[in-house]
């Protein structure tokens, strides 16, 4: 797979644009899945998958090979869902209602797996808990957590994508658990 990588890679540099529509199609679903769980947000995270393929496109020269591309495309994705965080503050809740729908919250927006009726609520409760503790996460945390979780990413390439020490991220990674481990712990006491 790095092999057919590199080949369109170097396709691309070469002018052949066609090779970068097969490399947005091996992404595209990664790119998105991850600028949405930053952002929460579907259309922000059309919007900052698109832009992280133009600007990987635009740039695509300055990729050297050193690393995988998926880790440089998922730091691009990652620096752009990091700057939109920044400059916007969340105007959105995912219990708020969403236009035109008959009471849907965002909550039922989320995907998940179909389980007994039953299970399916209980199991989409517990992920929009954790999704929405997630995202009170401060980024720093929160990037690291989604990408070794969400996204699968080794120590390494989150190393690489966040442009941080691997120590850095195992801290990041163990200080987001801990965060997450004392809200749900404090949830259970409560009920």
């Amino acid at each position: 797979m790095d092999a057919l990588i590199a080949n369109m890679v170097s396709q691309v540099r070469n002018g052949d644009r066609d090779a970068y529509e097969g490399i947005v199609d091996l992404f595209k679903d990664k790119i998105y899945q991850l600028c949405y769980r930053m952002t929460g947000n579907r259309h922000e995270a059309e919007d900052l998958a698109q832009e992280a393929f133009l600007r990987a496109y635009m740039n695509i020269d300055k990729y050297n090979g050193d690393y995988k591309f998926s880790t440089w495309l998922f730091r691009i994705a990652t620096n752009l869902c990091i700057d939109r965080l920044r400059k916007k503050k969340p105007d959105y809740s995912l219990d708020a209602e969403v236009p035109g729908t008959d009471g849907a919250t965002m909550y039922s927006q989320l995907a998940t797996k179909e389980p007994l009726p039953e299970e399916k609520v209980t199991e989409s409760e517990k992920r929009m808990e954790l999704q929405t503790e997630i995202m009170k996460l401060p980024e720093k945390y929160r990037t690291a957590i989604l990408m070794k979780y969400m996204e699968d990413m080794s120590l390494e390439e989150i190393s690489k994508a966040m442009d941080i020490p691997v120590p850095t991220v195992k801290t990041r990674i163990h200080r987001g658990r801990e965060a997450l481990k004392k809200v749900f712990q404090q949830t259970a006491i409560s009920k």
